[in-house]
């Protein structure tokens, strides 16, 4: 994968380019499959990375010039077995993108890990607890 370009996406099969106007990116999607949350964030089920199932969150952030892709979040509908999708992306993540930069101890019992790759790409994995244990998976553009 070309993570300094952008994110392959399996199914529905697109390559989304960092920095991509938000325009471009809906004229990607089948009308179907996008959901828009806010302005600036839209949600799509996707399989990415070989199999893994989920959800991706896309943020866009920018100026009066034009909103630009800046961050990828991954997350599911059902979290009733955390340790299971904590561990899954966990697997996905380090074989498309290998080890880990950095792993430190987490708070609620998982590791927080950070990728740290070649042009500005940094991948961020942890739980913390905000009303329950919440699992963050995102990919940014730096």
């Amino acid at each position: 994968m070309e993570i300094h370009k952008g994110f392959k996406i399996d199914s529905p099969d697109l390559f989304i380019n960092w920095g991509i106007k938000k325009a471009d990116f809906i004229s990607l999607f089948p009308e179907s499959k996008l959901k828009k949350v806010t302005g600036d964030y839209y949600t799509a089920e996707c399989i990415s990375l070989g199999g893994l199932s989920c959800n991706i969150g896309f943020h866009f952030d920018g100026n009066i010039w034009g909103k630009k892709l800046k961050e990828l979040e991954f997350f599911r509908n059902d979290y009733s077995n955390q340790r299971q999708s904590f561990y899954e992306f966990q697997k996905y993540f380090e074989t498309a993108f290998g080890q880990p930069t950095t792993t430190t101890q987490g708070t609620e019992g998982f590791p927080n890990h950070n990728w740290n790759l070649e042009s500005g790409v940094q991948i961020v994995h942890y739980i913390f607890d905000r009303f329950g244990p919440e699992e963050h998976m995102r990919i940014r553009k730096i």
